[in-house]
């Protein structure tokens, strides 16, 4: 590397972190303003005008409608080289907030037939906030950068309403990363679990694959007098849920990589005298491996049908497969640590988690990184910090520029290959 490309590549960090931090009140407003008005999975319209008028306002070129109520935006660099893209999701959940914010949501709307309140419980106004000013950043230095970069503003990573399509999953069906074709992608995620200033990531599977079982227990109504009469398909389902929690704890080799078979809801019976023809359970899988997630699909058939047989009953399962295994590709992981160790001192490697994220669709397409932006107070602990998906869930703002840098060095680092440019 000669000192004039080590002069520029310096040239352009300070130009990316004098630019982020120029915009960090800029950033905060809009995270507040998108806070204020949430907006639902596939319902993101709000939003997404405002991701589009922002990103045009930049010269960059849009391509919106996508998978509903999505945004790309292709900032096309000055110098010809790779595609990268860089993604956040956009939409709310269904949750009533309790934290006193003078931007405070208020938001209701219905959700599945109920009327409930909309909150960005989960930070992606946060997400949407950092990337709209990583576009910013990236424009003001687009004539340096060696390639394009994709901004990929996605719906509805918590899952589409009911009988649609949407989230990553769509995005990729309707060709986000196709035109131009995207090499690698990078993502981050706001939490509580992590003091503002960290960034955490994990080389490999960071989190879980995610899926959903039902399973339809049928026996024969009796009175409860006499259940000699009949098969209980309630002591039956007892059983099953008993059975299935064998599955990770005895059956599969738990020193590989741990999962979780998990029942979230038992329905069945009217009255404390009748014995029901049937019990309806549902619940939910998580595994890190994806060998382990076929055979774990295999064994809750087994196991549920086979008690049931047992007991004289009859059991109907279904199992509807969800996000995959958010994967790190270990190759680019290595590579763009240095990176993150460039934009903070306070940069850590964290064990799996058994949540899960649509951003895996985008990284079985492309290799991926996604990491972890810490957002909670200090003067908090991880206990003590209201967890995401809360109604008590709280975004220290402070940790927004640092996001906004993050994703923008990756970025260059990434185009440029700043492995290849290091001094030796």
């Amino acid at each position: 590397m000669t000192a004039t490309t080590l002069s520029a590549a310096t040239t352009l960090d300070q130009r990316l972190d004098s630019a982020a931090a120029g915009i960090e009140s800029k950033v905060i407003d809009c995270r507040r303003d998108i806070h204020q008005h949430p907006e639902l999975g596939n319902r993101e319209t709000r939003t997404s005008k405002l991701v589009a008028d922002r990103l045009k306002s930049l010269g960059i070129e849009v391509k919106t409608p996508i998978a509903h109520t999505g945004v790309v935006g292709i900032l096309k660099g000055g110098k010809p080289g790779r595609v990268v893209a860089l993604r956040a999701d956009m939409d709310a959940l269904p949750v009533v907030e309790q934290v006193d914010l003078p931007f405070k949501s208020t938001v209701k709307t219905t959700f599945n037939g109920q009327e409930v309140g909309v909150m960005h419980a989960c930070g992606h106004d946060a997400h949407v906030a950092i990337l709209l000013g990583v576009a910013e950043v990236l424009a003001g230095v687009r004539d340096e950068v060696p390639g394009t970069v994709v901004f990929l503003f996605q719906p509805a990573e918590e899952g589409a309403p009911e009988g649609e399509e949407g989230g990553a999953a769509l995005m990729v069906k309707e060709g986000a990363l196709d035109n131009p074709k995207v090499d690698a992608v990078f993502g981050l995620h706001v939490t509580s679990r992590y003091p503002v200033g960290q960034i955490a990531y994990r080389a490999g599977a960071e989190l879980a694959a995610v899926d959903s079982f039902k399973i339809v227990v049928h026996g024969k109504q009796t009175h409860g007098a006499y259940p000699w009469l009949g098969i209980d398909p309630i002591v039956v389902a007892s059983q099953i849920v008993l059975g299935l929690q064998t599955i990770p704890s005895r059956q599969l080799d738990a020193s590989l990589a741990p999962s979780i078979v998990t029942v979230g809801a038992i329905h069945g019976g009217v009255r404390n005298n009748i014995i029901p023809d049937s019990v309806e359970m549902i619940g939910t899988i998580r595994s890190l491996d994806e060998k382990m997630r076929s055979d774990i699909h295999a064994r809750i058939k087994r196991t549920a049908e086979d008690i049931a047989t047992s007991g004289g009953a009859k059991a109907d399962v279904a199992i509807t497969t969800g996000y995959p295994v958010t994967y790190n590709d270990p190759p680019l992981t290595e590579k763009m640590v240095p990176t993150l160790k460039k934009v903070t001192a306070d940069v850590i490697t964290v064990n799996p988690t058994l949540g899960a994220e649509d951003f895996s669709f985008y990284q079985q397409k492309v290799p991926g990184l996604f990491i972890w932006l810490g957002t909670r107070p200090k003067n908090q602990t991880a206990e003590e910090a209201a967890s995401n998906h809360s109604p008590l869930f709280y975004v220290d703002e402070s940790g927004l520029l640092l996001g906004v840098r993050a994703l923008s060095h990756l970025a260059v680092d990434y185009l440029r290959d700043i492995s290849r440019t290091r001094p030796q």
